[in-house]
């Protein structure tokens, strides 16, 4: 029997982009397009009466934007969906705000169809992504506040050793060697699936990991960790 379908809200105030990214999506077996939203204040109103696993946000619309609406639907404990920002507007401020108001992704819409495809499965799985265009922009500027005295993740304290550890669990001595390695593929973009084939355990043990080390280094969500891993030469 196979896995039910990834549900997807597409909000954008385009309706041929809607259209657009719905051909995209329709064409995966994995994923179903359960709906469609114009504005923000419409997006909300979705993603509570739908209750999909991904919700597609458009930044600037009328209304309310995807920002605000981001904040919304990730504050509501009513809605379980992830959201990824997919967003013509290649703008440092929409990036910070959108990971700050707690989404999962941030994509652009020139990026190809397999990579919105890609984009809905990594969230719909509790994983974070970031366009590659972007993601060194990120580490700068989280690097930038670890400078300055801002860390967005906070220096770690708990310490814990094993007997024999690797150089990344040396450099972060409050990790096992075990959590150090799956930081590590975890700083490479890897889902929680491809992490398990890697290391040879089950998925329910890599999400055990991952947590742990997002408990460990003060992370938010996998976006704060790979920011970290790549700003204390873990990556």
């Amino acid at each position: 029997m196979s896995a039910a379908p990834t549900r997807v809200l597409l909000v954008d105030d385009h309706a041929v982009m809607r259209a657009g990214f719905r051909m995209i999506l329709d064409a995966a077996d994995d994923i179903e397009v359960v709906g469609e939203a114009a504005t923000g204040v419409e997006a909300v109103a979705a993603a509570s009466a739908l209750q999909p696993h991904v919700v597609c946000m458009d930044v600037q619309m009328p209304d309310m934007d995807g920002l605000e609406a981001t904040r919304r639907i990730v504050a509501d404990p009513g809605i379980a969906a992830a959201v990824v920002i997919v967003t013509t507007f290649d703008r440092d401020d929409y990036l910070f705000q959108a990971l700050a108001a707690g989404a999962s992704g941030f994509l652009l819409k020139n990026a190809g169809p397999e990579d919105l495809a890609s984009a809905v499965r990594v969230a719909a799985a509790g994983d974070a992504l970031l366009a590659p265009e972007v993601t060194r922009r990120v580490i700068e500027r989280f690097a930038t506040d670890d400078r300055d005295g801002g860390a967005a993740v906070p220096p770690p304290v708990a310490q814990q050793v094993g007997p024999r550890t690797t150089d990344a669990a040396r450099a972060t001595p409050e990790l096992t060697e075990r959590e150090a390695e799956v930081l590590r593929l975890v700083a490479q973009a890897r889902s929680n699936a491809e992490i398990a084939r890697a290391l040879f355990i089950g998925e329910a043990t890599v999400k055990t990991h991952v947590s742990n080390v997002l408990q460990k280094l003060g992370a938010r969500d996998r976006v704060a960790a790979v920011v970290y891993a790549h700003t204390h030469g873990l990556a």
